[in-house]
């Protein structure tokens, strides 16, 4: 199942890069996560921007949805071709913040008048 989903990050990835539509801003796809009967596939982006981009960017996946099933049925011809859902990556946001916290406690220690 890692291949597949690989595999599909990687098609995924290459057709929401070519995507014409203005609300698409910048969009990593993180990580793919298929169903084990292949029916379903959970797509994580993280997006470059503010909470408004981010919803406009999910907006514009959804309704590209099909056209990227059909390129992902095209190049993998896989049994069955999974459902594409779209999900904002949490995990870079909550990373990004534990490293800021990270960064504070650091500071906080080197500021503190060693004994």
């Amino acid at each position: 199942m890692r291949r597949v989903d690989e595999v599909l990050r990687e098609v995924v990835s290459e057709s929401v890069g070519s995507l014409k539509d203005p609300r698409v801003g910048f969009v990593t796809v993180t990580a793919v996560r298929t169903s084990p009967d292949l029916r379903l596939a959970t797509v994580f982006i993280s997006v470059l921007g503010s909470e408004d981009e981010r919803a406009d960017t999910l907006q514009a996946l959804e309704w590209a949805r099909i056209s990227i099933q059909d390129r992902v049925n095209r190049e993998l011809r896989l049994k069955r071709t999974p459902v594409l859902t779209f999900e904002y990556d949490q995990m870079m946001e909550s990373s990004a913040r534990l490293e800021k916290l990270l960064d504070e406690l650091d500071q906080e220690s080197s500021d503190e008048p060693s004994s």
